[in-house]
């Protein structure tokens, strides 16, 4: 397969970059041949860009036919929702069932988008004098957006609904190892975009190479808002680009998530919730529970059980139904997991399962790792501190709540926790305790789109989603109309 276009400037053109193969992470087979976009390319979409966004058929489009706008969006979108979550299986290797339902939480976003856009007010604020005051916000112009490669369509549909919801124009960068899903949501706005008779430089979407195309972007005069998901080292480098333009920038970035089972907790549920929490999406999720917290009275109780469950989740190609544990995204990412967990037993862990890839014909060309359970580290070990972004779990007693704390917030990160118990005060007091943007209550990795979400520390700044979710791809604007009849001072007389 050949994937000869991207979208730039509002027009599907072949890139003029190097091209990039994208390959099956189950069967290790090139899937498809995109030419990435150039420099020369970035210049033209965000160029394009300006203009589309300042065209007063978008500028001045009332906001109710902006929604409208986004609901199209999200009917080709669940139209379209085989095709899509079969595209990205093959991209990403992640089991059908996941990439259908992330397919559906990006059409989801754009109607809740619709919703909070039509929906929105303005304000008249108090008045302290002969006049009437109001706050108005008005679009930022050019967004650049740059998405991660583990779950591009929901990371996409996050940046691109609220910034045209808010009358920006997006020039998007998917990761370099999972292109397709937006190159083909690309198309689903093009043609809505087209269909209203509107500018279609209002997205362009730029595959390449992040060192290159995604700095391209982010350094580009006109860019006014940078909204970037992915690795922490590389959102301080953007932070650091976005505070010498002095423009607004958000950051959702790593994590280390505490995930943690008291003693008077559920075990069944628990065993469950800690075991999607980390090993679902084959642990490649920035809120993954990978150092897991269990009380000392129950520790080896809990673990041991979960060693067995762990041992028997199935593994094999998303495309499989049966699958649990798909393949990583790329082999190089399969190594990158393999050496932190050789890097584990260097520092003394126990491997008290997988800690390998499978064996067997099945898995041989595959990006395979088992789901592995570490033990025997303290927290300051390099694995329980550095974010892995695969299926590995570090396993960790506590004596009680003030050591539990300790330990859980001992971290650069602050992103997600869960935790499980059935005193109710208790979970309250530990939960506003734990420095994360999320804390999951006898449940995990649960989401709505009506629900801010965001990291704290070297998890990021700013939020995504909930109600205000447009008003960070917006500038605030306040209005003072006069209404008094005496002269100003220094009026002439």
């Amino acid at each position: 397969m050949l994937a000869d276009e991207v979208l730039v400037a509002g027009q599907w053109r072949q890139g003029r970059g190097a091209p990039i193969e994208t390959v099956d992470p189950a069967t290790g087979q090139v899937i498809a041949t995109v030419h990435a976009a150039s420099l020369d390319d970035v210049e033209d979409a965000v160029t394009a860009a300006v203009h589309a966004a300042h065209d007063p058929a978008w500028r001045e489009l009332p906001a109710h036919l902006r929604a409208r706008l986004l609901h199209r969006i999200a009917d080709l979108v669940e139209r379209d929702a085989d095709r899509l979550s079969a595209l990205q299986t093959a991209d990403t290797g992640k089991c059908r069932t996941e990439t259908r339902a992330l397919v559906l939480s990006a059409a989801g976003t754009f109607r809740y988008t619709a919703a909070a856009l039509e929906t929105a007010e303005d304000a008249i604020t108090p008045s302290r004098g002969p006049y009437v005051t109001m706050s108005v916000h008005e679009p930022i112009g050019v967004v650049g957006a740059i998405t991660p490669w583990n779950s591009p369509i929901a990371s996409d549909a996050q940046k691109l609904a609220p910034a045209l919801a808010a009358g920006n124009a997006v020039v998007l960068k998917p990761a370099e190892w999972t292109p397709l899903v937006a190159l083909a949501l690309g198309r689903l706005v093009h043609q809505t975009l087209t269909e209203a008779a509107l500018p279609t430089a209002l997205l362009s979407v730029l595959p390449g190479r992040g060192s290159v195309i995604g700095d391209a972007i982010v350094r580009h005069p006109a860019v006014g808002k940078i909204t970037f998901t992915g690795g922490t080292s590389t959102g301080r480098t953007l932070a650091h680009a976005a505070a010498d333009k002095l423009i607004p920038v958000s950051l959702e970035l790593g994590g280390k998530s505490p995930t943690i089972v008291f003693d008077d907790a559920d075990i069944e549920q628990a065993l469950a919730g800690v075991m999607y929490g980390v090993f679902s999406s084959s642990g490649q999720s920035c809120i993954a529970g990978s150092r897991l917290f269990v009380a000392r009275s129950r520790y080896e109780e809990f673990v041991g059980e979960l060693v067995a469950r762990t041992e028997k989740l199935r593994v094999g190609p998303g495309t499989d139904p049966d699958t649990q544990v798909a393949p990583l995204v790329h082999h190089k990412h399969r190594d990158s997991v393999a050496a932190y967990v050789d890097l584990a037993r260097e520092e003394g862990a126990t491997v008290r399962c997988g800690g390998a890839a499978p064996e067997g014909d099945s898995y041989r060309d595959g990006a395979y790792y088992l789901p592995t359970v570490l033990d025997g580290l303290p927290n300051t070990a390099r694995v329980c501190q550095e974010e892995i972004f695969g299926p590995v779990l570090v396993a960790l007693p506590f004596d009680d709540e003030d050591d539990l704390v300790a330990q859980a917030n001992d971290s650069v990160y602050g992103l997600a926790c869960g935790l499980w118990t059935r005193d109710h005060a208790k979970a309250w007091r530990v939960a506003r305790r734990i420095d994360a943007g999320t804390v999951w209550i006898n449940t995990y990795k649960q989401f709505s789109i009506s629900t801010p979400f965001g990291g704290l520390k070297d998890s990021g700044i700013g939020t995504e989603k909930g109600r205000d979710l447009i008003r960070g791809y917006q500038r605030q604007k306040s209005l003072y109309w006069g209404t008094g009849t005496a002269p100003l001072p220094w009026a002439a007389n």
